[in-house]
């Protein structure tokens, strides 16, 4: 039987290569090109058939959702025997529930969509990284099985590289505090976190940090950087109350816009580390801005799940 082969959507190449080169399985090959009307041709030039089938691909925009869709029906219409969705980073995690009438749940919706590819003959995965919020791998329906792996090495090698003398692990609030207390274990350091008061309906006021961190190496905590504006205000916080030296890490670096510049520009931060669950973070990659490969957490969970 031949080894798995894997594929990729245009914008997760790069981690494709990486996971290929770490497990020395075949690389599969499309072709792509653009139509003038903006219609998109896809061809799946290395044949799936009969082959056990990784695709990597975040949803970080509906385009990408979109390719990673159509790819994967294009697999198992082409013969494979099985398919394994490598997903990163899960792009419409923030909707995960709605709180106001009207409000669609996103997450749920990308999820049946993707549940509603073509079953392999013998089934198929999705492999999500760091979710958000864990209920969202139950939106996925039908025979496809979801398979949540943790980050949890490589932020605690973040940790350690970050503040080999030391720490105190922190995060942006204390809705996390389960996490970041499994993590402070690892870690074997001291706990913090800031507690907020909801001002109005879009503003919260932080009113106080849970630990002494005067004098303090802080490494602060959170699943996914965006805009950096609750990161900013947690800093804040933690320098009014003494931190020495404030760095921060994150699974997932999205980055939008001028928001690294934003956290940069803010002068609270040594360094921030991310993973390269994201292209954009890739793309970013800095002194300021250290990314590490999730190939080889993710090609442990393939190999160990064939």
């Amino acid at each position: 039987m031949h080894e798995p082969v894997v594929y990729s959507i245009r914008a997760y190449d790069y981690l494709a290569d990486s996971i290929a080169k770490a497990t020395g399985w075949q690389r599969g090959a499309v072709v792509r090109k653009t139509f003038p009307d903006g219609e998109h041709y896809l061809r799946i030039e290395t044949d799936p058939a009969d082959r056990d089938v990784i695709i990597v691909g975040g949803t970080i925009d509906d385009a990408a959702t979109l390719e990673l869709y159509d790819l994967a029906c294009g697999f198992v219409t082409a013969g494979a025997y099985r398919l394994r969705i490598v997903m990163p980073f899960f792009g419409y995690s923030t909707m995960e529930r709605s709180v106001r009438y009207g409000e669609v749940v996103t997450a749920k919706t990308r999820a049946r969509l993707l549940s509603s590819i073509p079953m392999a003959s013998r089934g198929t995965q999705v492999f999500l990284l760091d979710l958000h919020v864990d209920s969202i791998a139950y939106y996925f329906e039908g025979g496809i099985r979801p398979i949540h792996i943790y980050g949890k090495p490589l932020v605690v090698a973040a940790a350690e590289k970050l503040a080999p003398d030391g720490l105190v692990l922190a995060s942006t609030d204390a809705g996390r505090a389960k996490w970041v207390e499994s993590l402070a274990k690892d870690l074997r350091c001291d706990v913090a976190f800031v507690y907020k008061k909801r001002v109005s309906g879009d503003e919260t006021e932080i009113t106080g940090v849970s630990a002494q961190v005067a004098g303090k190496h802080v490494v602060i905590y959170d699943d996914m950087i965006r805009t950096g504006g609750s990161l900013i205000a947690a800093a804040e916080a933690y320098r009014a109350a003494g931190a020495a030296r404030i760095d921060a890490i994150a699974t997932h670096g999205v980055f939008p816009a001028d928001s690294l510049a934003r956290i940069q520009r803010s002068g609270l931060f040594g360094q921030v580390a991310v993973t390269d669950s994201h292209p954009h973070a890739v793309a970013l990659a800095s002194d300021f801005l250290h990314v590490s490969s999730t190939a080889e957490l993710l090609s442990e969970h393939l190999t160990s799940n064939r």
